[in-house]
């Protein structure tokens, strides 16, 4: 429905028809009817227009809540003195996973975790503002440059840990 986020498939002439000698793949990735399941989840505005808010890979459910790292990233990347970040989910005790955010700093800028947290309270739900935050160098990113996520989840794995 129109303003809901929803899993983004698609189907055409233009739309690979499987995956070469992996039929059990292809049955994973298609529905019965012939749409390819792309993995991004987006939602549609009142004109039509999709826009893709993040990864269903990536989703985070916080206390029920459903938590989409782009959403968080886009905010925080026009939080002064943000060059980029990097939002992951964790095991959380108490809302199954907690949402915890990785910034780097522009250059010569310093940057604060409690006060990035404060401005990013202004701007999105609570449910969204991650737990904690840490500011670092640079992100870890594989040799085609794409931040490396699950080297993240892998680091603060245990960072709620009872």
């Amino acid at each position: 429905a129109q303003g809901e986020v929803g899993g983004i498939e698609v189907r055409g002439p233009n739309v690979f028809s499987g995956y070469w000698r992996m039929p059990e793949k292809t049955r994973e990735e298609f529905t019965a009817d012939g749409w390819f399941k792309t993995g991004d989840v987006g939602r549609i505005d009142t004109d039509g227009y999709v826009t893709v808010v993040g990864r269903s890979k990536d989703l985070i459910i916080s206390g029920g809540f459903n938590v989409y790292p782009a959403e968080v990233e886009s905010v925080l990347n026009e939080l002064p003195g943000v060059a980029e970040s990097a939002v992951i989910g964790v095991p959380h005790p108490d809302f199954g996973e907690g949402v915890i955010a990785t910034v780097v700093p522009r250059p010569g800028a310093e940057l604060d975790a409690d006060e990035l947290c404060t401005m990013l309270k202004a701007k999105i739900a609570g449910f969204k503002v991650p737990k904690r935050l840490f500011v670092v160098g640079e992100l870890p990113r594989n040799a085609m440059g794409k931040v490396q996520k699950n080297l993240l989840r892998e680091r603060h794995r245990a960072l709620f840990a009872a």
